[in-house]
């Protein structure tokens, strides 16, 4: 009678975490790589598309006059008063739904209903109701904002295991102490993904909201260059938007790794 041989299943592969040294590297060449592509197709001929060299001409030019600064400070201060407002109220109305069942009730049909209008469309009613002042810009910002947010907050508190719960009851500790300890920080993945998708909503209105008798900001300069086929302004207002919301990203990302530190990581 011949054995049979038993092997011991093998132990699951080890994700290898990517070395930062690395990651820089493969970042730089993505855009060397983004760069190069651009170039080529700018010089095979495809109509009006404006290479980096002369995207780059334009830049310098409106460093040079101030108009870029003050074009972005005006659209930093749209996006970052409507995002922080946004979150603010999000955050407390998100958890108030999670928490309470009847709150969910009362709120959910709305913040759901409003979930299904596009910001932009709220544009002439805000101009109806609010003037062509700020208010109207950081409104639809703001809103923007919010209804990201709050329903990722929602839906954190609803994901918390309810045997960690359970466990704390357990040990008697109230429901206050349950929601601060185990409700808020397991929460908060889940609200900083919300915060993230939020200020790309908030950026992504901007333009849009800048449509409202605005005199300065990135999305008015883009507005204004085609009306007289400026491309490369255009490119710089474009390329000046996705630096602003990727170091903002940023920002988020490096928020979240030090409040949620005993998360696991891949």
């Amino acid at each position: 009678m011949t054995a049979a041989t038993v092997t011991e299943p093998s132990a699951a592969p080890r994700r290898r975490r990517p070395r930062p040294g690395r990651t820089v590297v493969l970042n730089v060449t993505a855009v060397i790589a983004g760069l190069a592509l651009w170039t080529g197709l700018s010089v095979s001929g495809i109509t009006g598309l404006t290479g980096p060299v002369e995207v780059v001409r334009r830049g310098a030019e409106l460093i040079a006059d101030g108009t870029l600064l003050t074009d972005v400070l005006a659209s930093l201060r749209r996006v970052f008063t409507g995002f922080v407002l946004g979150t603010v109220l999000a955050i407390p109305v998100g958890f108030l739904m999670g928490w309470y069942a009847t709150a969910r009730a009362l709120i959910e049909p709305y913040v759901q209903f409003f979930r299904t209008i596009p910001p932009l469309a709220i544009i002439p009613l805000a101009i109806l109701l609010m003037g062509i002042g700020e208010t109207p810009k950081v409104f639809v910002i703001f809103l923007a904002a919010f209804l990201s947010s709050v329903v990722s907050t929602f839906q954190g508190v609803l994901d918390v295991d309810k045997t960690l719960i359970n466990a704390a009851r357990v040990l008697g500790a109230s429901d206050r102490t349950i929601f601060m300890k185990v409700v808020v920080p397991a929460s908060t993945p889940f609200i900083i993904v919300g915060m993230r998708v939020g200020l790309g909503a908030a950026w992504g209105t901007l333009v849009a909201a800048e449509l409202i008798a605005a005199q300065e900001g990135l999305g008015y300069r883009m507005q204004q260059a085609q009306l007289y086929y400026d491309l490369p302004t255009i490119f710089v207002g474009l390329i000046s938007i996705g630096v602003l919301g990727l170091v903002m990203d940023r920002l988020l990302l490096l928020a979240e790794r030090r409040l949620t530190g005993w998360q696991e990581r891949r």
